[in-house]
């Protein structure tokens, strides 16, 4: 007798905004503004020991943004070029010191302080070139994030039903906005 292979497929996923699902086998149990609230539920789930392991936190509504954190100056280039410069410096001398690569006589702590000033100096020249060479063209310092306009919760359709009930119950964080009970 031969076998027979039979294809499983998994449900459609509930996706608010009407975006086509992937097959990935998990429904929406709860939506929330932030991402603190969705970690919290996912932490009250995991509370009341709930396989938290077959959750997801999806932000929905994706978007970059630049904060803009001071002006950038020639200067200001050099120096946190020179920072960056002196803590590698000080890393690679101490390492050297460490295992005696130089000269066992020199102590570690030593070399880290050479290693911190070479660093510097090399660290401070390339930040001046560097910034020189941009023409003025990004005379600003950020940092570049990313940020959703909501957040779902997901659970494997299987576990789903005892996600809902459990952010259901009395003292849980709640489910955020309306989603339909899987």
């Amino acid at each position: 007798m031969g076998e027979e292979v039979v294809a499983v497929t998994r449900p459609q996923s509930y996706q608010p905004g009407g975006h086509a699902p992937a097959a990935t086998g998990q429904v929406v149990v709860a939506s929330y503004q932030t991402y603190a609230e969705a970690e919290r539920a996912v932490d009250h789930l995991s509370d009341q020991r709930f396989p938290v392991e077959r959750t997801a936190i999806v932000g929905r509504g994706l978007s970059s943004f630049e904060q803009v954190t001071g002006r950038l100056t020639t200067w200001r280039a050099a120096a946190q070029s020179a920072l960056s410069g002196a803590l590698l410096g000080a890393l690679f001398g101490w390492l050297f010191g460490l295992f005696d690569w130089i000269n066992p006589l020199i102590s570690g702590l030593l070399l880290a302080l050479y290693g911190a000033v070479f660093g510097a100096i090399l660290g401070a020249l390339f930040g001046l070139i560097g910034h020189a060479m941009t023409g003025g063209r990004r005379d600003f310092s950020s940092v570049a994030g990313m940020r959703a306009d909501s957040y779902d919760v997901l659970v494997d359709t299987d576990h789903a039903a005892r996600a809902a009930q459990l952010l259901d119950a009395p003292g849980a964080p709640g489910r955020g906005h309306a989603v339909p009970a899987a």
